[in-house]
């Protein structure tokens, strides 16, 4: 026969339990987010320095900066910093996500430039 005190025990052990997958899941959840958002602007640093370079080069026209900026606000990011040394090109992208700030440089230039 049990005692009566032990009666509910199993209760609590598994809501305690429960208590803890969901937080473990929710910082799971949060982390991805977190690293999508990462992939999500370092895709607008590969396209903001591969515009800025496309720019340098004469390929298209306007100011690389310019394109830079342009194409990383298309990409919902926006530009850090941008500079450009003959072909090359190295520009940074930053967004917040969740008041967590994300920054990404990228570097484009024609093959075989350092």
């Amino acid at each position: 026969m049990k005692n009566a005190r032990e009666r509910g025990s199993a209760t609590l052990v598994v809501v305690g339990l429960l208590a803890a997958l969901l937080l473990t899941t929710a910082a799971a959840v949060g982390a991805c987010v977190l690293l999508a958002a990462k992939q999500h602007v370092s895709a607008a640093a590969d396209a903001a320095a591969l515009a800025a370079a496309d720019a340098a080069s004469g390929l298209v026209s306007g100011a690389p900066c310019d394109r830079a900026a342009q194409a990383a606000q298309l990409n919902a990011a926006h530009l850090g910093s941008c500079e450009v040394d003959g072909p090359v090109a190295v520009v940074s992208a930053r967004n917040d996500v969740a008041g967590v700030p994300i920054a990404v440089w990228a570097r484009a230039g024609p093959p075989g430039t350092q």
